[in-house]
């Protein structure tokens, strides 16, 4: 064979090898990154009736609390911006500014009654203007049957003339003083006392202590440009926020607050044509908000941020790429095509700017500007994909679910609700459990892992994410920190998911369940194409060998008693190996004691532990070959 043919076969050796290869390999260590799961990530928009007289059914409750919902945001978007609480009326700015009935404190007797695991965010007014009064409509029904048209978005209310030539500009703009009344920090807030004060309604202020400010602020000279045709300076905004966020910390010292609310990709970075500076430097939007915020708060000594919220409209369509777009938020090497308003990140248009990692760059702007600690968390309160593949839909779902937990983010509320989506969220928020624990793969792009322990950290569930539009994945699942009992597992499947909804309730759903024997800390499971596969895993009693796989699991060093208060013991049975030292970790993989073995001769260790909080550790005990690990809950 000559030297030519000789590389031709082995290229096409390798590639053909290559195809075909659908091994991967899902490392989980239990012991690391341990981050608590927020139950605010699932959640949704608008899942309540707000108008008296049209209750939410009971088949929408019991959808909900089948599925495990436990959030929603209910300040309906847009029609937030001119919410009257008082009234209980708003504008609706993508219909001719008509004002309609909208009653948050039905939402919230709705929750309080038949809800009481689920938490609901709604919003102050920013914009100065909201409803005043119903008298000023345009007829949309005598006009067209109030059919939609292109022209639903001109300004009518209060004597406008239409266009039927469709578009956003009417012939004559409707006169906003007509339907809308002024209403500054001071009546925004007020909805605080009317809802929890000692002569409120008495709501729960921990179920509804969580506020948008206000919605999308960056385009409201196109969403509300009846009272704002000119969007403000940014400058101006910032002390529209901080007005209304000192009053309502001062009225709810608890409240979370939620903001900015940039609407899209572009807005993240971009505050209209505006050029933001700050003692001469640039900087985008978001940076400057935060830059903003960090500065009054350290001036006023009033804490002005709880969560940064933002909202994302990808305009991808291909499959490909939409089951792509969980990476945009953290992977710092994921080239994306709808990195737009990236490009102006430093002021111009760097067309070679397309690693977007949008909440990595905002963490690094809160640390840089408020300092680690500072206790900000993430939010994405709407989101919305272009598929209406259900499958689709249900795999980039439980990307963002697996995603965000890993990173801690604390709020998730998709706005567009499509087929597939109730089934993950009933997957996820029944099956996952409290804390994150590291997991990694070695095809991150392909197939996804991500692993959730419970508090006591003898459950672990284990979920699989394929995103391979066409080939099934054999997987070797390895795991330390994490002892499995050996054992048969149930395994939870979504895949092939019919055009029409599926998800019925807990008993009644796509789930497709079998089982897999695990013997040891590794096992293999074959997943499906396009898929999310759930693997419940109960922990068991023998110890987790971390050093290298040929040293056999220890089973001569007892632990007593488990759980323990005040101190434990570890007792050796043999002496054929011999301890040295004991180290102590605690569940989020942090040191708090390392112990020397006072007597090579001694068969025993009392430990003490009353400085030590309740909760769950782990003990690795050390030889000159060998290390292992035991488990030990402290009871204090």
């Amino acid at each position: 064979m000559t030297r030519t043919l000789l590389l031709i076969f082995l290229i096409s050796f390798f590639l053909l090898n290559t195809a075909f290869s659908q091994d991967v390999t899902i490392s989980v260590n239990a012991a690391a990154d341990n981050k608590p799961v927020s139950p605010y990530l699932y959640g949704r928009n608008n899942s309540f009736s707000n108008v008296f007289g049209t209750p939410t059914t009971e088949s929408e409750i019991q959808l909900y609390r089948e599925a495990g919902l436990r959030f929603s945001r209910e300040n309906n978007g847009n029609n937030a911006t001119k919410y009257n609480w008082k009234r209980k009326i708003s504008s609706h700015p993508d219909w001719y500014n008509n004002v309609y009935d909208h009653d948050w404190g039905l939402v919230c007797q709705t929750i309080e009654s038949d809800m009481p695991d689920l938490h609901a965010m709604f919003a102050f007014q920013l914009i100065g203007k909201v409803a005043a009064n119903k008298n000023n409509n345009f007829n949309d029904w005598g006009y067209n049957n109030s059919q939609w048209w292109d022209g639903v978005g001109q300004n009518l209310a209060g004597g406008g003339e239409v266009n039927p030539s469709g578009g956003h500009d009417a012939l004559t703009d409707g006169d906003p003083d007509l339907y809308l009344m002024d209403w500054p920090a001071d009546s925004t807030t007020a909805i605080l006392d009317h809802w929890f004060g000692s002569d409120g309604l008495g709501f729960d202020p921990k179920k509804f202590q969580y506020w948008s400010m206000d919605n999308e602020p960056e385009i409201w000279s196109g969403t509300h440009d009846d009272v704002m045709p000119t969007l403000p300076s940014a400058n101006a905004f910032m002390d529209m926020y901080f007005a209304t966020a000192k009053k309502a910390r001062e009225k709810f010292p608890d409240v979370k607050l939620v903001g900015p609310v940039p609407a899209n990709e572009w807005q993240w970075y971009r505050w209209g044509d505006e050029s933001l500076t700050i003692g001469g430097q640039y900087y985008c939007w978001l940076e400057y908000f935060i830059k903003r915020v960090a500065d009054e708060q350290q001036t006023s000594g009033i804490r002005l941020l709880d969560v940064l919220d933002i909202h994302w409209y990808p305009s991808e369509s291909s499959n490909a790429d939409v089951l792509q777009l969980h990476r945009v938020f953290y992977d710092e090497s994921y080239t994306y095509p709808g990195a737009n308003g990236l490009k102006t990140i430093n002021g111009g248009w760097d067309n070679s700017l397309n690693k977007e990692y949008i909440f990595k760059r905002i963490e690094d702007w809160l640390d840089e500007h408020f300092g680690e600690g500072h206790g900000i968390t993430l939010c994405i309160s709407e989101f919305g994909a272009n598929s209406s593949d259900p499958t689709i839909n249900a795999v980039l779902y439980a990307s963002m679910l697996g995603t965000f937990s890993e990173h801690g983010v604390e709020i998730f509320t998709p706005w567009t609700w499509k087929t597939g989506m109730w089934e993950t969220l009933h997957l996820f928020s029944r099956y996952a459990k409290t804390t994150s624990v590291r997991t990694t793969s070695d095809q991150d792009n392909m197939v996804s892992g991500y692993s959730t322990m419970n508090s006591t950290s003898d459950s672990l569930t284990l979920m699989l994410v394929n995103r391979d539009l066409s080939s099934s994945k054999t997987v070797n699942v390895n795991l330390t920190g994490f002892s499995v009992a050996h054992g048969s597992y149930t395994v939870l499947e979504l895949s092939s998911l019919p055009g029409s909804e599926t998800f019925i309730s807990h008993s009644n759903n796509a789930l497709k369940e079998r089982t897999i024997n695990a013997s040891g800390n590794s096992f293999e499971i074959s997943i499906p194409p396009l898929s999310v596969t759930a693997i419940l895993l109960k922990g068991g009693t023998s110890d987790v060998v971390l050093s290298t796989p040929d040293i056999p699991e220890l089973h001569n060093i007892n632990l007593f008693p488990n759980p323990a208060t005040g101190s434990f013991t570890l007792e050796l049975t043999s002496i054929d190996k011999i301890p040295s030292k004991v180290v102590i970790y605690n569940i989020r993989g942090e040191k708090c004691a390392t112990l020397n073995w006072s007597s090579p001769q001694k068969s025993t260790l009392t430990v003490p532990m009353e400085r030590f909080e309740s909760g769950v550790y782990f003990l690795e005990i050390r030889g000159d070959d060998f290390i292992c690990r035991k488990k030990l809950v402290v009871k204090n």
